[in-house]
Parts: structure tokens; sequence; C-alpha cells
């Protein structure tokens, strides 16, 4: 049997399935369902976070015989055939390989054809900040007098490269990234339809992971779920991804505090030796800076690093015995060292210059 990637098999079908972006899916169907809709849309956002998928949402509930709540019924004849990937009423067009004037001269001549058998035709251009210049100038004059019978959505990751003549006519819409929260929760669901057991620290380590990003945490899930056979764990979710166990990293921020060199050298050798990634070490070391902050500084520290009630509790007790204005040193030099690691060639003497020349600052702002 043919394996389905877990971001394309739980890819959202209706407004209710799509996650962390409910000012956009409310909007949208209130629009519909007060017959408002508008003739171009603008969909921005990080990749992964639901553009496309809320665009062919859009587009067959427009077009829905009878919409519930705003949203494609399912069941009549035009939602049923537009569920076929290759429907002619929605057109998708990919502009990072169809960038040329000539592409959009093609989309201007067709939009004078009525839909077959539908209310719109859709056309929804993926990365439309790869067109042209030209490109744009002959998408302008059908974004300014379209048919009625059509609606664009153009959808981007960097909205920043669009003429502002193209945004003035478009409703726009940004997706925002989704909680660590939102995707735990959404993996959890996911795992127990595919009968996969796993624990709620390898939920939170894999949507911090994915950083927002819903397709990028469930094909983090996914090459995990295949190493773990079905029994996902933390030590085994720490292996695959290479990030740093919270009990390795609060010791190691023990030893900086402790100004001790010789223990900050060895677990750097006891971490190579694992070998895990040193840059991905060096991010999460920034990171854990951060976190210590967070706890240091914020009453409502639970919310934001959203973490298990221990580790959580472990982090607020290291905070205690930092100071601010070092921890914030902290995470300036090791985000700095992350990107350098990446181009030395002596990546293990490089982070351990880093770390102690940490150390060394704190020593000569307390002296």
């Amino acid at each position: 049997m043919e394996h389905i990637a877990l971001y394309r098999k739980y890819r959202p079908k209706t407004f209710d399935e799509v996650i962390g972006q409910e000012h956009i899916t409310k909007t949208l169907q209130n629009q519909i369902m007060n017959g408002q809709v508008g003739h171009a849309y603008l969909f921005t956002g990080t990749r992964g976070t639901g553009k496309t998928s809320v665009a062919k949402i859009f587009a067959r509930a427009v077009n829905c015989l009878n919409p519930v709540h705003g949203s494609a019924c399912g069941e009549c004849e035009n939602c049923k055939r537009l569920q076929q990937e290759n429907d002619i009423n929605i057109i998708e067009m990919d502009a990072a390989s169809n960038n040329k004037v000539d592409d959009i001269r093609n989309i201007r001549e067709k939009v004078r054809f009525a839909p077959v058998g539908a209310k719109y035709k859709v056309y929804i251009v993926d990365e439309v900040h790869m067109l042209t210049d030209s490109a744009f100038n002959a998408l302008l004059k059908t974004l300014e007098e379209p048919p009625a019978h059509v609606i664009f959505i153009l959808a981007t990751t960097e909205v920043h490269k669009l003429p502002q003549t193209i945004l003035s006519r478009c409703v726009r819409f940004d997706f925002r990234l989704v909680s660590v929260d939102e995707l735990s929760k959404h993996l959890a669901k996911i795992f127990d339809k595919e009968k996969i057991s796993y624990d709620e620290e390898s939920l939170k380590i894999i949507a911090s992971a994915g950083e927002g990003s819903v397709r990028d945490t469930l094909s983090i899930a996914d090459s995990i779920a295949s190493y773990c056979q079905g029994n996902i764990t933390k030590e085994k979710t720490l292996q695959v991804l290479g990030t740093t166990d919270y009990d390795l990293i609060i010791n190691f921020f023990d030893k900086i505090n402790e100004k001790d060199v010789g223990g900050v050298l060895g677990l750097i050798d006891e971490i190579e030796k694992e070998g895990k990634n040193l840059a991905v070490f060096a991010k999460d070391l920034s990171k854990h800076s951060r976190n210590l902050l967070v706890c240091k500084s914020c009453k409502n520290a639970e919310e934001i690093l959203n973490l298990t009630d221990d580790v959580l509790e472990m982090y607020k007790t290291q905070a205690e015995k930092f100071e601010e204005k070092d921890l914030i040193r902290y995470m300036q030099v090791f985000s700095s060292a992350e990107s350098e690691l990446r181009y030395t060639l002596s990546v293990r003497l490089l982070l351990e210059t880093t770390c102690l020349t940490a150390m060394l600052g704190l020593d000569a702002k307390k002296n």
C-alpha cells in the first residue's frame, strides 16, 4: 500500500479543519453567507500556514449550491465535482515557473469564458511575487476590470515584493504562524487516528521544531513516526531531530553560571561524540537563554513557553541564578555563533570559544 505523507493525507478540506487561522476563515465564511465575495484576494504568510489550502476550500465554498454557515456542504453536485483535482473551474498556477507576461496574457484570454457548471472560475496564483514586472502589469489590467464570474486568489510568502498597484486591488489576509499548543493538539489527533503512541513531551518537541508551520511540523512528525515505528518517545524524537535534551542543556547552563571551564568543555566533547550537530546545539543555547529570560521577566511564562510542568519548574529555578542583562547577552552571543558555525572549518573550536567568551564576559562585568 502506497504511503501518503501526513501533510498530504491531513490537508484541510473544510474551513473547520484549518488550524490557527480563525481570523481568516471566519471572515471568508461571513463574506459567503452575506453575498459579499470579492474579486481578488491576497493570501500572505510563512510557508506551511495554509494559504493554498484555504484558497482551495474557499474556491469550493463559493461554488457550493447549498453552503452551510459559509462552508461547502460537500454533498451537492458542484461540491462533488470540485473535489476532483483537475476541475476546469479551479485553476492553479505556479508563478515561480509561469512568471512571464505571456502566461498572464493566456489567463486574460481565458477569463472571458464563463465557468462550466459552477458559479465562479477561481484562479489560484501561488508564489505570485515571482512574476516579472511586465507580467504584473498584464495582471493589473485583469484585476481592475475582472468579469463577474472570476475570482483571483494570489498567494505569496514575500508580500513586500508585490507592486503597490496589485496590493491596492486585493483583499489582504495575513496568515499567522501556528502556536506550539495548537500544533501539539493537531499532532495528537493525527497520531490517535494513525494509532501511533506518543508522550506529551514528544508532541511539544515536534511542534516546536515545526516553528509555526503546519506542513513542516507534519513532515517532521512523519520522519519521527517512521523511525519510532509507531511508538514515539521523547528520547527518540530528540535523537532524530538532533536537538538537545532539557536535562543536558540545563546542566550546561549550570556550568556556565558556575564558570566551570572544564565542565563546559567536557559537555561539548560529550555532545560531539553523540553525533549531535553543534550548530543546532548553539541554536538550542540561544533558545534556552530566551526561555530563561521569559521565566525571569514574564508573569505568564507558562503560556508563552508552553512547556510541561516539570520542565517549566526546572527553567524557573535556573532562571533565578542569572541576571536579565546576562541572559540577553547570551541570546546575542549564541545566535551569532549559530550562523557562523555553518561556515567555519573548526566547528568545535568556535563553539568552545563562544561559550568561554560568554563566561569571561560574565566575570568581567562582576569584577
